[in-house]
């Protein structure tokens, strides 16, 4: 199997040289850039298996880039995670909530980081033959293209939301609480907040209606029967 591409996308450059040296030690091929705007670029050109990206740099900042990243059709689906210094509940929430897959704060070890970004990358592992097409209701949700249709329209939704709908689709009737969902769609390794599930069950019922995902109170969501 050829070599996993992660592109590093940070404005210190002691840290993209110390990066970049230990993911290569680990076998990866490594890109960089040193800001949100070349980082994009860099990703449309090589298309990498992975994404590391700071929050706070110049020109484009890693929450924006991430938000591009994420509404363009040939990078959407690349796994991000956020590394960065700011360590505060309001921007990890903002940074799930446009679509990252992790989020870590500095300073962090590198066998820690090396662990994280493998299990990313275990969790989206192409390689994996559990592409399943789910009919319910009147929805048809496709793993495989990530699209979901309802009717005559097609909807593409965000990686997470996408992931979320499948999970409780795959499990209609079943009620699952807020950790298990967290657990399960973003992963046991990574700190994630509960609120994080309602703003992205808020995000489908937007989006698809509210008649599919029922709250149930106290105990969490489940898609219904």
């Amino acid at each position: 199997m050829s070599k996993q591409t992660i592109l590093v996308v940070d404005d210190e450059q002691d840290l993209l040289d110390l990066i970049e040296y230990n993911l290569k030690k680990e076998g990866y091929n490594v890109l960089k850039a040193e800001n949100g705007q070349d980082g994009i670029a860099v990703a449309k050109e090589h298309k990498p298996n992975l994404v590391l990206l700071d929050i706070m740099m110049p020109k484009m900042d890693g929450i924006e880039a991430c938000e591009k990243m994420r509404s363009d059709d040939e990078l959407k689906h690349i796994p991000i995670i956020f590394l960065t210094a700011r360590s505060d509940e309001k921007t990890e929430v903002e940074g799930l909530d446009k679509g990252a897959d992790d989020f870590i704060t500095k300073p962090i070890s590198t066998t820690k980081l090396l662990s994280r970004i493998n299990a990313v990358l275990r969790r989206f592992d192409d390689s994996e033959e559990d592409i399943q097409k789910l009919e319910v209701h009147d929805l048809k949700i496709d793993k495989d293209r990530y699209i979901v249709t309802k009717g005559d329209e097609e909807f593409q939704l965000p990686r997470k939301e996408f992931e979320l709908l499948y999970y409780l689709a795959s499990r209609k009737g079943k009620v699952r609480d807020r950790q298990t969902l967290l657990n399960k769609v973003w992963g046991d390794n990574i700190y994630v907040v509960d609120r994080t599930v309602d703003v992205h069950v808020r995000k489908i019922r937007e989006k698809l209606g509210d008649h599919y995902i029922e709250t149930v109170k106290g105990v969490g969501y489940r898609f219904k029967d």
